[in-house]
């Protein structure tokens, strides 16, 4: 995974492990995420299938995209389509992949780097590889992640985050077994460059095989685990887990998380994320996240009438200066 990295973790700065006092979470449920395809067909896995939509609050839908390898003329994106009432998270591990909407927005992302998109009052946008990774082909990975916005935000203005792999906060595990990535909230003291509407913490950490990692976590945030690559065990009942799988702690504030270090003793890639559960009633269908379904089917009267934006006749620049905001 050629996510940004260091050659020497050890001269990182260290999360302080919790101490004695705090409460180990423990896991409530372990599942496996179905494979499907998005867009234009590229594969999936739904990696927040089959879990209760109030264990997940804030968050809303996840899907890991790939990790797949692209012969020339096969990378896939998605077409033009719309969007209101939620945020999304694109990050790219391996691969490139090209974003432009109606607001402005748009640009690049590849290896590490991250997109953050809050749709808010409405837009469109479309997703795809560029051009030239179409007609080479390749290896392609990444997830994309939607984040719910509260009803006093849901018509907030949108606005688009173009966050590079050299932004996000690398920190160590205390006895630096593991490599944290700290793309967006507060976490060990340090901040992530992603700016979020819902208090969220979004962490990518490769545990190095057989390390053990116990880190503090908010005791007001929810707190979700999905296996990117490798496997290894959760929870302090050592729940087994691999890649696909998404582990839920219950209450605490601490989570801990491990390595196998069995057999071919391969790191384990791991998505660390909780937020602050909003509790308001949540009206979903494709691509809009409301709270009631008279919003939901204004959402579509007001997509059909083209008040969330039309197709820009312009490209966006895909190597951006600055945010759009």
């Amino acid at each position: 995974m050629p996510a940004i990295t260091v050659d020497d973790i050890l001269v990182l700065p260290r999360v302080p492990a919790p101490d004695v006092t705090q409460t180990e979470r423990k896991v409530t449920s372990v599942t496996t995420a179905p494979r499907g395809f998005e867009g234009e067909g590229f594969p999936v896995r739904r990696a927040f299938a089959g879990v209760d939509l109030a264990r997940l609050d804030p968050f809303i839908h996840m899907d890991q995209m790939g990790e797949v390898d692209y012969g020339p003329g096969e990378p896939k994106g998605t077409p033009w389509h719309p969007h209101r009432g939620f945020e999304t998270v694109t990050y790219i591990i391996d691969g490139t992949f090209k974003h432009q909407d109606s607001n402005g927005g748009g640009g690049l992302i590849t290896n590490g780097d991250t997109q953050w998109m809050t749709a808010g009052a409405g837009l469109l946008h479309i997703e795809a590889p560029p051009e030239e990774l179409v007609v080479s082909g390749g290896l392609f990975h990444g997830f994309q992640l939607w984040v719910n916005l509260p009803s006093r935000l849901k018509m907030t203005p949108p606005r688009y985050q173009d966050i590079r792999a050299g932004q996000v906060a690398l920190l160590s595990s205390a006895d630096g077994g593991a490599l944290l990535r700290v793309i967006a909230g507060s976490f060990g003291g340090y901040d992530g460059p992603g700016v979020t509407h819902t208090p969220i913490a979004l962490v990518h950490a490769t545990v190095s095989a057989g390390a053990q990692v116990r880190l503090p976590w908010p005791a007001d945030f929810n707190a979700l685990a999905y296996v990117l690559s490798g496997q290894g065990f959760v929870g302090p009942a050592r729940r087994p887990v691999k890649m696909g799988q998404l582990a839920v702690f219950g209450p605490g504030d601490a989570i801990t998380f491990e390595a196998d270090g069995s057999g071919s003793r391969q790191d384990m890639d791991i998505l660390l994320l909780g937020g602050q559960p909003i509790r308001e009633p949540v009206a979903a269908y494709g691509p809009f996240v409301m709270n009631t379904r008279a919003e939901l089917a204004q959402a579509f009267e007001d997509y059909q009438a083209g008040r969330l934006g039309s197709i820009p006749a312009l490209p966006a620049d895909p190597h951006p200066g600055h945010d759009v905001l």
